[in-house]
C-alpha cells in the first residue's frame, strides 16, 4: 500500500478552517455563508471542478491521470439550534446557533483531503468527488436533495465519517452492516371529554387514557420484538392541559422510532396505532395518529468497510482501529448508500484532558482537534486504496 509520506495540509491550517467555521455556524438549509466559504476555499486548489449541485451544496471533483472508478467522499455542513455554553475563544458567534455535533470539523477534514488529493494527483486512479453536504440535521435532508441533482450519478463507491464523542481521540471505529437506525418520529393526539378537575366521571379523562398508552408502548420492544432485532420506541413529549382544576379535552404524545430494519419499522408504526386504537376506544376517546418516516438506516457494505478498516490499521495500527457498537442516532449518509456501495466509519474525539467529553447535541461540545489530521490522513489514503484496487 503506498502510505502517505508528506502532509501537505497542516494541522493547523485544519484547525483554522474549523474554528472560522464553528464561530460562523448555520442552520439547515440556511448554509448561505458557510457554503460560500467552502466554494471559495475549493476555487483556490488547482485541478478541482468546482459547482453548485443545489442552494446550499458544493461539490468539487478531482480527475486522476489515470482512468478507473469513482468514489465520493462526503462531509456535511450544518449547525444546530443551540446556545453554546463554552468559553473558548472561538465560540459561536451567532446566538443560539451552534456546531454541537462536530460538522464544522468535518468539513475542515473534507477541505483537507480535497487539497491533499489534489497535489496528489497522480496517486489517483479515476475519480474523486467531495460532496459539501448541507441539511443533514433536519428531515428530509440534504442528502437526498443533492442526489437529486445528481451527484451519485457514475459513483462506484461513497464513503464518509463521523466525529464521534464516545470514542478516545486517536481510535477508528468501524461497524459492519447495520451502522446508524432510522430517526422515525410518531405524534398522537387523544380527544376525550374535558370537564371540572373535581368531577371526572363526567369526563373522559385524555391524561389518564394518555398516561396508558405511554405505559403500554413500552411492551412494544419488551415484549413483541425479536430481542436480536434493536428497536428504540420513545416517548418523548407529553402535553396537555392548562389549569389545576380542568381535564383537558385532548392530550397529544410524540415521540420516535429507532431501527436499523425497515421492515420492523413498519410493524413498530402499525403496533403503536394498534396500542392507541385499543386503548382509546375501551375508554371511549377518539385518536388521531400520524407516523413519519425519517431517514432510512445506514448500513455499510463489508467489502469496503474491510477495505476502509485495512487502510486504517495499516496506518495507525491495529490497537487503534476498533470494532463499535451500531448507534441509535439517525444519519442521511444512508441515501447515498442507495445507490452505492460504501462505508460509514467514526473518528474519535473524546478527551478528558481537553474536555471533549460532552455528548453530542450538548451546549458544551467540542472535540479534540487533534482528530482533524486523523481523520483527513484516513480519507486520503483510503481514496488511493479504494481506487487502486479492485473492491469486490
Amino acid at each position: 500500500m503506498e502510505t502517505t509520506q508528506k502532509q501537505i495540509v497542516s494541522q493547523e491550517q485544519l484547525v483554522e478552517w474549523r474554528r472560522h467555521l464553528h464561530m460562523n455556524p448555520e442552520l439547515s438549509f440556511h448554509e448561505e455563508k458557510t457554503s460560500q466559504f467552502i466554494y471559495d476555499t475549493l476555487t483556490q486548489i488547482p485541478n478541482l471542478d468546482v459547482t453548485r449541485p443545489t442552494k446550499y451544496s458544493v461539490m468539487a471533483r478531482l480527475v486522476g491521470t489515470k482512468p478507473g472508478k469513482v468514489l465520493a467522499i462526503r462531509a456535511d455542513m450544518d449547525a444546530l439550534a443551540i446556545q453554546e455554553e463554552n468559553s473558548f475563544s472561538f465560540v459561536s458567534q451567532n446566538p443560539g446557533v451552534m456546531h454541537a455535533c462536530g460538522h464544522d470539523g468535518h468539513t475542515a477534514i473534507l477541505l483537507g483531503t480535497a487539497k491533499e488529493l489534489s497535489d496528489r494527483r497522480d496517486s489517483i486512479q479515476g475519480e474523486v468527488r467531495f460532496f459539501f453536504q448541507h441539511a443533514e440535521e433536519v428531515f428530509p435532508g440534504g442528502a437526498q436533495e443533492m442526489i437529486d441533482a445528481g451527484v451519485m450519478e457514475g459513483v462506484d463507491y461513497v464513503i464518509g465519517a463521523h466525529l464521534w464523542s464516545p470514542l478516545e481521540v486517536g481510535k477508528i471505529g468501524i461497524v459492519y452492516g447495520g451502522a446508524m437506525a432510522s430517526p422515525d418520529v410518531f405524534r398522537i393526539t387523544i380527544s376525550g371529554k374535558g370537564g371540572h378537575g373535581g368531577m371526572p366521571n363526567e369526563t373522559v379523562d385524555s391524561i389518564a387514557i394518555g398516561a396508558q398508552v405511554v405505559a403500554n408502548l413500552q411492551h412494544i420492544v419488551a415484549r413483541t420484538t425479536d430481542p436480536f432485532s434493536p428497536l428504540v420506541v420513545s416517548v418523548t413529549q407529553f402535553h396537555a392541559g392548562t389549569a389545576d382544576n380542568v381535564i383537558p379535552d385532548s392530550a397529544t404524545i410524540a415521540g420516535t422510532v429507532r431501527s436499523m430494519q425497515h421492515e420492523l419499522r413498519e410493524d413498530t408504526a402499525n403496533r403503536i396505532e394498534q396500542i392507541v386504537k385499543g386503548i382509546t376506544g375501551a375508554h371511549g376517546a377518539t385518536y388521531s395518529f400520524e407516523f413519519e418516516y425519517g431517514y432510512r438506516p445506514v448500513v455499510n457494505t463489508d467489502s469496503v468497510t474491510a477495505k476502509i478498516e485495512h487502510t486504517a490499521k495499516e496506518l495507525f495500527g491495529e490497537e487503534r482501529v476498533v470494532r463499535t457498537q451500531p448507534t441509535m442516532a439517525g444519519e442521511d449518509f444512508s441515501a447515498y448508500l442507495e445507490h452505492a456501495p460504501g462505508c460509514f466509519f467514526f473518528v474519535g474525539v473524546r478527551n478528558e484532558t481537553e474536555e471533549s467529553t460532552y455528548p453530542h447535541h450538548h451546549p458544551r461540545f467540542t472535540i479534540d482537534e487533534a482528530a482533524l489530521s486523523i481523520g483527513k490522513n484516513l480519507f486520503v489514503q483510503a481514496a488511493i486504496d479504494l481506487l487502486k484496487e479492485e473492491v469486490v
